[in-house]
């Protein structure tokens, strides 16, 4: 009897499961404090929630426009403006998706052909893999190297081939917290203009920066409106990653054409919680200040507890996530180090590696998330001072 036919498309058979998924369902079987996967252990703003909880008691629960709520796309042409001193309009310029994930998947669908080469900076968002591959595309990575995480220019010009249409830009950087300096990002600007590139920008974490950092939206650069896509989202913003709204700006045609892809994957979403995310924008400004402020101090507590485990510790600038080498602990695999760590310490970390193409670079970096509450990081340091962790 011949073997069956492999049902799964060839184009899923290169891109492994998430690695969230998996470490968080490791920590649940295991009882282990959690800082594998991104998400806060608190709530954003309260009136938020009431204003979402509005929204579903007055019949906001049906399709809203695909393209998102009037109000919404409004609260984030308003915000644009205020922050960095772009005008969009509302009504061509900004659409609305079910998160930050869904927008780079329609950016991705939406201008990367088969074949087409996409620079994208490595150690890079395990979802860029899985849109390149299911778009046909071909990855070029620019890898960021510890222990500053800086941007390679004379890489990224070896990254860019005739065959190069788009660049894939993630600033403020998951999972390094590298945040591109002006003088980095008008770098990639004058390659981008040289070479008639696309650049589709995540930045989802613009407002979670340290010690007195500030965002530089790349379309503000030169030459650099006309050919951007930019991609954020109000659930690092806010600290309600499980709504999952998510917004694209840029120019009209380049919206359109994200829009033209989007359409045909959720087609619209989350109807009640747009209006409480446009509240957000427009009225709870400065939660974000705060959460950056309250987040810095996390940072610098969780660095300080893993200084003193002997690790080569990587302070991030921005996001929610410190990044360290494990090699003087003893272990050559991050993997390992961290399917071990729940057993030994009762703590989930993520191994880098599965952010890399480029293993040599990454196979012995761990990330740890400190968007938790300060006791459970209080706790997890002491689980892991505590425990025999060398290999």
């Amino acid at each position: 009897m011949s073997s069956p036919r492999p049902r799964t498309a060839r184009r899923l058979r290169a891109i492994p499961p998430t690695i969230f998924s998996a470490m968080s369902a490791l920590a649940l079987r295991t009882g282990s404090l959690n800082l594998g996967q991104g998400f806060p252990d608190r709530d954003g703003p309260p009136a938020v929630v009431e204003a979402a909880v509005e929204a579903l008691r007055s019949g906001r629960n049906q399709y809203p426009p695909g393209v998102g709520i009037p109000e919404l796309r409004e609260a984030v042409a308003g915000h644009q403006e205020r922050h960095y001193g772009i005008e969009l309009d509302p009504l061509s310029q900004v659409v609305v998706t079910a998160g930050a994930t869904e927008a780079i998947a329609a950016a991705v669908l939406a201008f990367v052909n088969p074949g087409d080469e996409m620079v994208v900076l490595e150690p890079f968002y395990d979802s860029y893999v899985a849109c390149i591959e299911m778009a046909g595309g071909v990855r070029r990575p620019v890898t960021l190297h510890a222990p500053d995480f800086r941007l390679d220019v004379d890489e990224l010009r070896a990254a860019v081939t005739p065959r190069t249409t788009t660049i894939l830009l993630n600033t403020p950087h998951n999972p390094t917290g590298a945040v591109l300096t002006r003088e980095e990002l008008q770098a990639v600007a004058e390659l981008a203009v040289e070479h008639d590139l696309l650049v589709v920008t995540d930045e989802v974490y613009e407002h979670l920066l340290f010690d007195g950092r500030r965002h530089v939206p790349i379309c503000t650069l030169p030459g650099m409106w006309e050919r951007t896509v930019s991609i954020s989202s109000a659930g690092k913003t806010f600290s309600f990653t499980g709504w999952k709204v998510g917004w694209v700006t840029g120019p009209a045609e380049l919206v359109d054409t994200v829009m033209s892809a989007k359409q045909w994957l959720t087609f619209a979403n989350a109807a009640p919680l747009q209006p409480a995310v446009a509240f957000a924008l427009s009225q709870e400004a400065a939660y974000y200040d705060t959460l950056a402020k309250e987040l810095q101090a996390k940072r610098d507590l969780l660095v300080a507890g893993l200084r003193e485990l002997d690790l080569d510790v990587y302070p991030p600038e921005a996001t929610y996530f410190v990044t360290t080498d494990v090699r003087r602990y003893g272990h050559q695999d991050a993997m390992a180090f961290c399917l071990a760590l729940p057993e030994r310490a009762g703590v989930v970390a993520v191994p880098c590696q599965v952010f890399y193409d480029n293993q040599e670079a990454g196979r012995h970096l761990v990330r740890w998330a400190f968007c938790k509450e300060t006791s459970v990081l209080e706790e997890a340091v002491g689980r892991l001072q505590a425990a025999d962790l060398r290999g």
